[in-house]
């Protein structure tokens, strides 16, 4: 499984986590992981271990999408452009081994499947703004 695919359930489990309270997610992502075929196991460690940094870095990186989008504070963005945007924030602040582009792209590419019309436009624009001045 590429980078790619392993993001994507990154992003997949984050975006749950939004919806089950923090004590049930484990149970959640164990079931999660039960589902995917031909799962590695250095796979699922490398996907729970990005999926629980993300988290322990959320406060900071709600702070900083907050501060660079104007007009439009986390709580009022839609959860599938929210969730792009954390993963895409800590890659670009946390994660030294994503190239910023890749990081933008990818949460863009995400964003564009799975949000709505503008989302991708959306995404883009902030994370745009984060990255020029990192």
């Amino acid at each position: 499984m590429g980078r790619r695919e392993q993001r994507e359930h990154i992003f997949k489990l984050l975006f749950m986590a939004q919806f089950n309270p923090q004590e049930e997610m484990p149970q959640q992502i164990s079931l999660y992981f039960d589902s995917l075929e031909n799962l590695k196991e250095e796979e699922q460690a490398y996907m729970e271990e990005k999926y629980q940094h993300v988290l322990e870095h959320l406060q900071e990186i709600d702070r900083i999408l907050n501060e660079y989008s104007r007009g439009w504070k986390t709580r009022r963005m839609s959860r599938v452009d929210l969730t792009a945007l954390r993963l895409a924030v800590y890659e670009l602040k946390f994660d030294p081994d994503v190239p910023v582009g890749v990081a933008i792209n990818e949460a863009v590419e995400l964003a564009k499947r799975f949000g709505g019309e503008t989302s991708g436009s959306f995404v883009n624009g902030i994370l745009g703004k984060v990255a020029s001045e990192t």
